[in-house]
């Protein structure tokens, strides 16, 4: 069974990490998720900094968004954890929030546009385990990465606030350890598994930032991980770039590959670690790709 959906690419994948969107169409074409390009989807916006200036604006530009969505009538499938978060929140406020809806599709009316609430988005996390599926996932695996074990980082806005986004068990959450079992790879637990990526942070008090981002590797490093697995891809360069970054601050010596999900499920699946484009990182996979190249 295929699944169709309109993809929000959102600013960071296409700007900063267009290797991550190659990776996620060759796994998602493999599962049978059938992706479409709209044309007219613009930034999210950012379901923190920019709500928190302007909760009204920020409600009618990803509004907008949504209804771009409604009139090819598909559901959106979010790559980036803040798309989602804020895709997700708007639908929500507007289906059950009094009053909004009136006044942002008056907003809307300028631009000749009229939410409805007909489509859902959905994170890329919940489509691989929700609509996908674990068992479709392994079985396209070709080359079970067995031995490799994985730190997984679920990040903040993928599983909060739970009454909003509905994402697993926000408190035991299982579907990024399930659908990392099904390439073959150990998911690792380690200390301050859910400690935020700091991303938000970072604009106003680098130095927290860099704190967090150090102590979160520091329990990775001494879970034994091969690499860190993100969803999301603000994470992703929090951790790979900011880990290079508080290498030169800190004096520390961290070289922890960052892999957003699609890229470790493409390597499952024979693709070439060439293809993935893993050179447009910081923290170079080598020492992995050998491993998984000699499984």
């Amino acid at each position: 069974m295929s699944h169709d959906y309109a993809l929000f690419l959102g600013c960071t994948i296409p700007n900063r990490l267009p290797h991550l969107e190659v990776a996620t169409r060759i796994t998602l074409k493999s599962l049978d998720v059938n992706v479409k390009d709209l044309p007219g989807f613009a930034c999210c916006p950012d379901p923190v900094g920019f709500s928190a200036l302007d909760r009204f604006t920020w409600l009618v530009l990803a509004s907008r968004n949504l209804v771009v969505a409604e009139e090819a009538g598909l559901d959106v499938l979010t790559l980036c954890s803040g798309c989602f978060e804020s895709l997700v929140t708007a639908n929500y406020v507007l289906k059950n929030e009094n009053g909004f809806k009136d006044k942002i599709n008056e907003a809307l009316a300028k631009v000749g546009k009229e939410y409805k609430g007909t489509v859902d988005v959905r994170h890329l996390l919940q489509v691989l385990y929700e609509d996908v599926g674990p068992e479709k996932i392994e079985a396209t695996v070709k080359r079970p990465l067995k031995g490799i074990k994985v730190a997984i980082h679920y990040g903040c806005h993928v599983l909060r606030p739970s009454e909003v986004v509905q994402v697993d068990d926000p408190f035991n959450p299982t579907y990024f350890e399930s659908i990392v079992k099904a390439t073959g790879a150990t998911p690792v637990d380690y200390q301050k598994k859910f400690l935020c990526c700091g991303v938000g942070v970072r604009s106003v008090d680098e130095e927290t930032t860099n704190k967090m981002i150090e102590e979160k590797l520091r329990y990775i490093k001494l879970s034994g991980a091969d690499l860190l697995c993100v969803v999301c891809p603000f994470c992703l360069i929090q951790y790979d770039i900011g880990q290079f970054q508080i290498n030169k601050a800190m004096g520390t010596d961290y070289n922890i590959p960052v892999f957003y999900y699609p890229q470790l499920l493409a390597l499952a699946q024979g693709i070439s670690a060439d293809e993935l484009n893993f050179k447009f990182q910081r923290m170079k996979p080598d020492a992995v790709l050998e491993k998984i190249e000699n499984l």
